[in-house]
């Protein structure tokens, strides 16, 4: 489906959001639910599953933690090596993976960033599959909750719509100090590392509609 040049856009407020949302697409759909940090995204998720009873939705950072816990073992072996090198200690007093040492270690390496991808992300896909084929069974329509859902197009290419959520700056900026209670600088960081988000949706060729929270 061909990309509009002005993607239509609707505030959250609007009574009209129900029939904004759903577009004249065929049940049960699947769309995908995007937008930066702090724009407010599971929010939005929230209003439109309470506009629309017969959809559900599958947060996918919440996947990706499922995802880590069932892949423990893989990237231990994976990583262990890298880490003693850093002197990083992967495992939390209870043997546990500790996700931020192991954020600690990747985040700043692109090509250890991606051999986590490689470990993950098929577990992602294929859990992200599955509660599809559940919801859709059951009659139900699907909102997949996702800031990077382009980095599996195995995912993205089910949708049949996105959309993205927008907000202000100095709002998103607010939000995210009283979640996150991380310095200033961190988060324009992270602002700045997602400059191109909207972009990545829209070199994917699916249609994209705005929602301003």
């Amino acid at each position: 489906m061909a990309v509009r040049n002005q993607p239509e856009k609707i505030k959250i407020s609007s009574k009209h959001l129900k029939e904004f949302v759903l577009g004249g697409m065929k049940k049960p759909f699947t769309v995908c639910l995007t937008g930066g940090m702090a724009s407010g995204k599971n929010y939005v998720c929230r209003k439109i599953e309470s506009e629309l009873p017969d959809v559900a939705s599958i947060d996918l950072d919440c996947t990706v933690h499922t995802a880590i816990k069932e892949c423990t073992l893989e990237i231990l072996r994976t990583f262990a090596p890298y880490a003693k090198e850093k002197g990083i200690v992967l495992t939390s007093d209870d043997g546990a993976l500790d996700r931020r040492a192991l954020g600690a270690l990747i985040f700043s390496q692109p090509d250890l960033l991606k051999k986590q991808e490689s470990i993950v992300y098929p577990k992602v896909i294929e859990l992200t599959q599955k509660f599809i084929e559940e919801q859709h069974k059951s009659g139900k329509s699907v909102i997949i909750n996702a800031t990077v859902l382009f980095k599996t197009p195995e995912l993205l290419s089910k949708c049949a719509k996105i959309f993205f959520v927008t907000a202000p700056l100095l709002k998103r900026l607010v939000r995210a100090k009283k979640r996150d209670g991380i310095a200033l600088r961190q988060i324009l960081s992270r602002f700045h590392a997602q400059k191109g988000l909207f972009n990545s949706y829209k070199n994917s060729g699916i249609e994209i509609a705005l929602i301003k929270n």
